[in-house]
């Protein structure tokens, strides 16, 4: 309760603060800062809230403790803290306190003025907005370069800012074209840190005879068509299906159970097209076992789409 009192002043103080600053807001942005305990012991849940004309705007994200210079977390009960944030773009000063591991404050941020010129040599654009996301996402000079010399397309300053939020680095670039894929689209690596297209799967893809492209990929994630889920039906004797059908699998509902199941009644290796249009028209195991115990028997599995298509349960 203690805390989220003084957090609640702190905020409430945070904005009159921001009142007072007006006439300074070209040259100092301000906001509360709050802090909280993560997962791993080695970071610290910690989020800027910044306020401005629009109304508010946060960042929050696990930090590593390293980060804190001056700051004992393992120092039991409240102490105030003051702390400063390096970046190339710029320092964020934070005043506040701690409770337990707990806390909250007060930032300002004062962008390093010669950034912007550094960053337009290297190629990218920055305004006074991008400065401070850039300075919160830890967008380095070096960092820039490296991305720079990755000879990516469409790569400007907001796509900068989300490489380091979706962890789009040097690494991965490399990691990803050593496993067979030739990638050079900046937003293509943006959504596969989105939807976890790994240069792992890449290559366990290119091994099995593949050759997938960015699309496929991130529609292979988005649907879970994973290396895994196709081994499964390699079990059942889909080996090597084209990709844009295994797709289509997973969005129709083609599983190894139903394919076992299909099994189990005779249909031991139906097409895969004829597995997409029986689940599109809803011709199930169970469905067919109704039509036997009817004396339909030996239908295929194109007269049982077709009867179904046409009404004839």
């Amino acid at each position: 309760m203690r805390f989220r009192q003084t957090l609640a002043f702190l905020i409430f103080a945070s904005c009159l603060l921001v009142g007072v600053m007006k006439n300074h807001a070209a040259e100092v942005r301000s906001g509360n800062w709050t802090l909280g305990k993560s997962d791993d012991a080695g970071k610290v849940e910690f989020s800027l809230i910044e306020h401005h004309h629009g109304g508010t705007s946060s960042h929050e994200s696990d930090w590593s403790k390293n980060l804190f210079v001056g700051v004992d977390f393992s120092r039991p009960g409240r102490q105030d803290v003051r702390f400063t944030i390096s970046r190339d773009a710029g320092k964020i000063d934070c005043d506040g306190f701690l409770d337990d591991g707990e806390g909250a404050g007060i930032f300002h941020f004062q962008p390093d003025p010669n950034y912007p010129r550094a960053m337009q040599s290297i190629g990218f654009s920055v305004d006074d907005e991008k400065q401070y996301s850039m300075a919160v996402q830890d967008v380095s000079l070096e960092f820039a370069r490296q991305m720079k010399n990755e000879h990516l397309d469409d790569l400007d300053t907001d796509k900068l800012i989300a490489f380091r939020i979706f962890n789009v680095n040097s690494a991965f670039i490399e990691e990803l074209r050593a496993a067979g894929l030739k990638i050079s689209d900046s937003g293509k690596l943006i959504a596969f840190r989105i939807h976890g297209v790994t240069p792992q799967m890449v290559r366990t893809l290119h091994q099995a005879g593949y050759s997938p492209d960015e699309d496929i990929l991130i529609a292979m994630r988005i649907h879970g068509a994973t290396p895994e889920w196709i081994a499964e039906l390699k079990k059942h004797g889909y080996d090597h299906v084209d990709l844009e059908k295994l797709i289509a699998f997973r969005i129709h509902g083609v599983s190894p159970e139903f394919i076992e199941k299909l099994q189990g009644l005779g249909y031991k290796h139906p097409e895969p097209d004829q597995l997409v249009a029986m689940r599109i028209h809803n011709v199930t195991p169970e469905h067919i076992s109704n039509m036997r115990t009817r004396g339909m028997q030996n239908l295929s599995i194109d007269q049982l789409v077709s009867m179904h298509i046409h009404g004839i349960d």
